[in-house]
């Protein structure tokens, strides 16, 4: 009897290998199976939302928020187009303070470019007042890092040579309440110069607006400002639409 006892013994403990590999194999081509129907996940675009520079070209300022006397510049007009560009990065390095002088100010990151821009300029008949708008249109939070840059620049060229009058340039920055999501502005003054540049970037979600104005007695504050409000204005509806 004992023998037999035995035997029934080693033949349960045999048969249960079996079994739990019997369980095993079932559980494997059950997971298998839910895995092979589960769909595939849909890539993000990272376009979505974004304006053409087509588009973003309605949204710049007409000529009546400009100061009077002040008519287009033709060879300052230029856009980005239909399509969205792939947008490229930043190139690296310290940032060449002087392209503050010129209209599109905003290449002093050393940005190479979002997705889209449009732009244009307003000069009077002898050159000694210039109105510049800008807009970007940037993926993800590529526009907030834009800004972000900007505030380094103000403290890098805190002090730079101009490239005309080779006379020094005294560069003063500080953040601006109620434009946009975030808005920055930088005063650029120099004793060789009649009149001072005021230059006011402001982020509206994933678009950079940038103004610059030489317009006025007050180093193109109040000019600067009156554009970019306006631009903003635009750009929203433009966006809500």
């Amino acid at each position: 009897m004992r023998h037999s006892s035995r035997v029934a013994t080693l033949l349960a403990v045999a048969a249960l290998p079996l079994a739990l590999t019997a369980c095993s194999s079932g559980s494997s081509d059950a997971s298998a199976g839910t895995t092979a129907s589960a769909a595939p996940a849909k890539a993000k675009d990272v376009n979505a939302g974004l304006v053409t520079g087509t588009r973003l070209k309605k949204a710049l300022a007409p000529a009546s928020a400009f100061p009077a006397g002040l008519t287009p510049e033709a060879d300052g007009t230029a856009d980005s187009g239909g399509q969205l560009l792939p947008q490229s990065g930043k190139s690296a390095g310290t940032p060449d303070c002087t392209r503050l002088e010129g209209t599109s100010w905003i290449q002093v990151t050393g940005l190479k470019g979002g997705v889209s821009f449009a732009q244009n300029d307003y000069a009077n008949k002898d050159k000694t007042e210039e109105v510049a708008q800008e807009i970007d249109e940037f993926q993800g939070t590529s526009a907030a890092a834009v800004m972000k840059d900007l505030r380094s620049v103000a403290a890098e060229c805190a002090v730079f040579t101009d490239t005309d009058a080779h006379a020094k340039v005294k560069l003063a920055g500080r953040s601006v309440s109620g434009l946009g999501d975030e808005a920055y502005t930088m005063t650029l003054t120099s004793g060789a110069w009649q009149n001072g540049t005021t230059l006011i970037a402001v982020r509206s979600g994933t678009s950079v607006v940038t103004v610059l104005s030489t317009a006025g007695s007050d180093n193109g504050a109040a000019s600067a400002r009156t554009v970019t409000t306006r631009i903003l204005g635009s750009l929203k509806d433009l966006k809500t639409a």
